[in-house]
């Protein structure tokens, strides 16, 4: 008896040949091991296995988003093959925005260089159609019900016609009905041509499947065939059972070494394919990704509500604290308060890097899983996070511009000249733009919003410590001294102050307080703010820099 079935028609589309897959993790422990199968183009093949099988680990080494230990992928076929389509098991996709939108920037990022915006309308109108979600194309994405966000997550694939479909666990958390739509909508896929490999924990659907590939707890190849020659493989009349009959055998080699001798009959792996992890597919320009990712975001943050209540408001709520805080006059040059004016010019410092740092530190970590699939559609790291500084930079920017020209109205700056106070939105902007920077920076390196939430504070203190407000830099100890110029506070508060003319102020107001104060800051105001701005500009190509290696890192490690 073979395990394949002969008599059906030959099918277009992209077929799969793994030979010897074997992948160890961290603790040497194997998860996959020795795995050789084919899947012929056209079919709908399920992954089982018990919890911790290496099912998922499986899928995405054929999809080639894992490289193997040991062992080659390779894809054949004679269907016209844009890109692999993986679907992850959870629902990654943006929900703020409209399905017809998301699919739209979707299209934008993934469809050929040069395709027109005609074309892109009417590949998203066909695969609404497809999926049937037409109906549901104005509707938010995170307002559709759980059987539609699943066909929403892979409707995005479907947009390049993917010659093979890769789908981990697509009908978990469905209701029976939802997923036997489901379902019929992959068999749908599979008679156009397109070969499906999914991953599932619900038995019932492998019955609606071709071919079954069940995996033993160590990572071993049980059985790849039919529904029906697995049942009569195991003597199971249902394959519900499998989990218990494969663990019935004490020793786990039982049921891999039977299959070996199974499949004699069945034709081996074609050698000599040629290894190659996905079909060839050029991506669009970095400057249209850019622009596509920019007009995304931009969408993204103004259909948030509360997000962009919460990023404009916030700095009304400083502003607020400020009238509050300190009384107007702090800055007349015949009776200054020099304690004040270093107060004053710190907090609005240390406003500007709040604001920028808590704008980027929650962009990356609440969006990687989305990053990660786009990544595998060609969408590169350097637009990615440029495209967060377009959106984000503009609003620092108008932040900014409101903080100091109602401190100004309010008498809590001093009487400058238009250059000058061009001069202090300058320092503020870029000491924002740096911290923006790090909160991109510190986002990318934790892996959810919790953990970003708790360096907020880690991240804020040295900014307070270390900069020379509290305690002037020369009265520190050495070791504080030498941190204090990593604090990209610092810079801001010193450009601030020369631009202020603190030093003319505390000298020649007449204050007691003044001279004492100038001299235990040394020459702190004393560079000109030019020399600040390098600085600050330093800190944000540093900054924005290590972003892009940690998510590099990042992908490396996820690939290994």
């Amino acid at each position: 008896m073979t395990t394949e079935q002969t008599t059906s028609p030959p099918r277009t589309g992209v077929g799969i040949v793994a030979s010897g897959l074997s992948r160890t993790i961290h603790n040497g422990r194997r998860i996959l091991d020795d795995i050789s199968l084919t899947i012929r183009p056209g079919e709908v093949v399920a992954i089982i296995g018990a919890s911790g099988a290496g099912k998922t680990t499986l899928l995405e080494t054929l999809a080639g988003v894992r490289r193997p230990a040991t062992g080659t992928v390779a894809y054949d076929g004679t269907a016209e093959v844009g890109v692999i389509g993986l679907v992850p098991q959870d629902d990654i996709i943006h929900r703020e925005l409209p399905l017809e939108r998301t699919l739209r920037y979707a299209a934008q990022l993934r469809l050929p260089p040069g395709t027109g915006p005609a074309d892109v309308t009417r590949r998203v109108a066909e695969v609404l159609a497809e999926l049937r979600l037409t109906e549901r194309a104005a509707v938010p994405v995170g307002r559709l019900s759980g059987g539609e966000r699943k066909r929403a997550s892979i409707a995005v694939e479907l947009l390049t016609r993917p010659g093979v479909f890769f789908l981990d666990e697509p009908t978990s958390g469905l209701d029976p009905a939802i997923a036997v739509d489901l379902l019929r909508v992959l068999r749908t896929l599979a008679e156009a041509g397109t070969t499906v490999v999914l991953t599932t924990h619900q038995i019932t659907d492998v019955d609606r499947c071709d071919r079954v590939v069940v995996l033993t707890r160590e990572g071993r190849l049980a059985f790849a065939g039919t529904p029906t020659d697995a049942r009569e493989f195991f003597g199971l009349r249902s394959l519900a059972e499998v989990h218990l009959r494969l663990d019935e055998e004490t020793d786990q080699a039982v049921w891999p070494d039977r299959f070996a001798a199974y499949r004699d009959v069945e034709p081996p792996p074609r050698a000599g394919a040629p290894d190659a992890p996905t079909p060839e597919h050029r991506p669009v320009g970095r400057l249209r990704q850019w622009t596509v990712l920019t007009a995304r975001n931009a969408e993204i943050v103004a259909r948030n509500r509360l997000t962009l209540a919460i990023l404009l408001g916030s700095p009304l709520m400083v502003l607020g604290m400020f009238a509050l805080l300190f009384r107007p006059g702090a800055f007349d040059p015949t009776r200054p308060s020099p304690n004040v004016t270093v107060m004053i010019l710190f907090w609005i410092a240390f406003g500007g890097f709040f604001f920028g740092l808590t704008y980027g530190l929650l962009q990356i970590c609440t969006e990687l899983p989305i990053l990660h699939r786009e990544r595998l559609a060609g969408v590169r790291l350097v637009p990615y996070l440029l495209a967060k500084v377009a959106v984000l930079l503009p609003l620092l920017a108008l932040v900014d511009l409101a903080l100091l020209g109602v401190l100004r109205g309010i008498d809590r700056l001093p009487a400058v000249g238009g250059d000058d106070f061009a001069a202090l939105y300058a320092t503020l902007l870029l000491s924002s733009a740096a911290a923006l920077a790090l909160g991109l920076l510190c986002s990318a390196a934790v892996s959810d919003a919790a953990q970003a939430t708790l360096m907020l504070p880690m991240l804020c203190f040295p900014q307070v410590l270390f900069v020379g407000a509290i305690l002037p830099v020369p009265a520190m100890a050495v070791g504080g001294q030498w941190l204090s110029y990593a604090m990209s506070n610092r810079w801001a508060f010193e450009g601030l102050g020369h631009t202020a003319g603190v030093e003319r102020l505390w000298r020649d107001g007449g204050s007691p307080l003044g001279p004492p104060l100038l001299a235990t800051y040394g020459d702190s105001f004393s560079r000109p703010v030019w020399v600040n701005w390098l600085v600050l500009g330093g800190f944000v190509l540093l900054f924005l820099g290590a972003t892009w290696a940690v998510l590099v890192r990042r992908e490396s490690r996820r690939a290994a």
